[in-house]
This record gives structure tokens, sequence and C-alpha cells, in this order.
């Protein structure tokens, strides 16, 4: 049985840095890197990246849309990224958000925590917004599998304020709601449990509690205008369970192999020094 998905993170976090780096082969991407907006584009892409990286950083995301959009032949090369990225070493945090219910989201589990799909990741974004409860699939084979799930929380697009900061009954916001689930999904969990939520680096500010004994997946970090010196400013005491996610300002610096590693080194370093 494996360590489970907290565990790993956590010392993956501690050995190699806190760092996640996308893979988002988009098409302006492509043609900086004087690739084709193709299959073979697409393939040469994911490999320069996990060969660069996987034995490098802590976390790898490939955002699945981005290999889908090739039909069949661009999930072959997601399988094949996510295998030689796991075999080098890296986590890989499936950056799919999906969000179902009943069979339809067990069948979107399958997909992507069960260990005998070609497509199974280290942990999967998801999206809470039928109803957490609606991901119960994904939380039990995630605990089934060691694998980890990241629940959006609170997104940094602007579009994202009507659902997350509407308020229940109980006065609490969407948000809140989405993170004391996942706080009571992390109970008991040492050093850190598997289930994580998605919190925006650009909000500026956060009025919510972030105690979830879990992961907190930051994007933002970089192109987007957030900085790790943001980080401990924005997110306190959880400070420490923060994992920035890059994507533009390592990726722009390809197809170099050494000018990708030496990208991500810089952000590992920068984060460190501001987290302490």
């Amino acid at each position: 049985m494996t360590a489970p998905f907290g565990t790993r993170l956590r010392q993956a976090m501690d050995t190699r840095g806190p760092l996640c780096v996308g893979i988002d082969p988009h098409a302006a991407l492509l043609a900086a890197w004087g690739l084709g907006d193709d299959v073979a584009g697409l393939e040469r892409f994911a490999r320069t990246v996990v060969e660069a990286l996987a034995g490098e950083v802590a976390v790898l995301k490939p955002q699945s849309a981005f290999f889908e959009r090739f039909g069949s032949r661009g999930i072959a090369v997601l399988e094949q990224a996510v295998a030689e990225a796991r075999s080098a070493g890296a986590l890989v945090l499936m950056d799919a958000k999906r969000g179902d219910i009943g069979s339809t989201m067990a069948a979107y589990a399958d997909a992507f925590l069960a260990p005998t799909s070609p497509l199974f990741s280290d942990a999967v974004t998801v999206s809470p917004y039928l109803g957490f409860g609606s991901l119960r699939p994904a939380f039990d084979a995630a605990r089934a599998s060691g694998a980890g799930v990241f629940a959006l929380a609170l997104t940094s697009n602007p579009e994202g304020h009507e659902v997350q900061h509407a308020r229940g009954a109980d006065g609490l916001t969407v948000a809140q709601s989405v993170l004391r689930h996942l706080a009571a999904e992390n109970a008991d969990a040492d050093p850190l449990g598997s289930f994580g939520a998605v919190v925006g680096a650009t909000l500026g500010s956060i009025d919510a509690d972030l105690d979830i004994n879990g992961p907190l997946l930051a994007p933002g970090i970089g192109a987007q205008g957030a900085t790790p010196a943001d980080i401990p400013k924005l997110f306190g005491p959880a400070a420490d369970n923060v994992l920035p996610s890059v994507s533009r300002d390592i990726l722009k610096l390809g197809p170099s192999v050494g000018a990708l590693r030496e990208g991500a080194a810089r952000f590992v370093d920068e984060t460190r020094t501001a987290i302490g």
C-alpha cells in the first residue's frame, strides 16, 4: 500500500522544494518553442518538460484540456507524460477540474485515481459546485489508492466571486464551506492531509480559514502577477502548506532543458526564502 498523497507531497516539498510546474501546451507556447500546433509538437513539448523537470521539482501538473483538444492521439501523449513523469520521481497532479454526480463522477474517479488506469495520477483537481458531497467517489477512490484531491475553493478569476462568495443559510460563504469539508476529510492526518484546496495567489486578501491540515495549491505565481513574496502575506500561518503553481514564467524558457531547470530552481529558492 503506497503512502498517502499528503505524506508523499510533504516529503517532496521538503526535499525538492515547494513548486508545482504546469504542463500547459497551448498554441501560443508551442509556437514560441518553434513547434507546430499538432500532435508532434504536443509530444515534443510534453517530453521536453518532463525530461527537464520530472527529476527536479516536487509536482508536475498537466492541464488535461490542452491534450484533449487533439483527441485520442493527444490523450495518448498525456498518458505517456504522466507515466514518464511519475517514473522520474515527480508527483503528477492532473488538472482536470472534473465535477459531476453519481456514476459519472465515479467514472471520472476511475479515469484519474484508479491504479489500473493509464491516466492514473498522484492527485486530481475537481470542482465542488454540484455540491461537495457529489465528489465522494473521488475522495473514496483517492483514499483507496493513496492519491489526493484538490477542490476549487477561492479562485482568482473574477467570475468565481459570484459563486464562491455567496452565503448559505448558515452564513458561511461557499468557499468557506468547501474549506471546512476539506478540513474534515483531513482530520487526524499527519504530517499533511491528502485533500487540498485551490486558492489563487492573486486574490490580494483572503477572508477565510485556510487551516485545513492539507495542501493549498496556489496558481497565479509569475505571469499572472503574484510573486513568492506574496505567499506569507496572503496565506499567513498556512504558508508552509502552500504549493505554488507556476506555468508560463517557467515554460517560456523552453525548449532549453537547462533554462527550464534554472527557472524552476529560481522559483524554489525565492519561495523558500519568502516562507522561511
